[in-house]
């Protein structure tokens, strides 16, 4: 996943990273996300995660739902500029996978 992060926000999004609340992360683990994890470059913020569920749908609408996610994504939604090409109902922009090794 990809998306811009306003310049002017750096500091911020970093020190607000350095103390995801304990709410947020139960949620990220309870719907089944694991191997979080956000890289920033030149105000790119690139995020990457694994998913164990068997319903990602019903999994990100558990997670949008969650009272102290949302309060999360209020203080993180201002300071990130997303892509304009991105999918229809996404916030952040998905990328293409063009080379995996294990």
């Amino acid at each position: 996943m990809v998306i811009r992060l306003r310049p002017e926000h750096e500091e911020a999004y970093r020190v607000s990273h350095a103390a995801v609340p304990e709410g947020v992360l139960r949620t990220i683990h309870a719907c089944n996300i694991r191997n979080y994890s956000i890289f920033l470059r030149n105000s790119v913020l690139y995020g990457y995660f694994e998913y164990i569920g068997s319903d990602y749908a019903a999994d990100m609408a558990k997670m949008a739902a969650d009272p102290a996610t949302q309060d999360w994504w209020a203080i993180m939604e201002p300071m990130q500029e997303p892509y304009p090409d991105r999918d229809h109902g996404t916030w952040w922009a998905l990328m293409d996978e063009v080379f995996h090794t294990d």
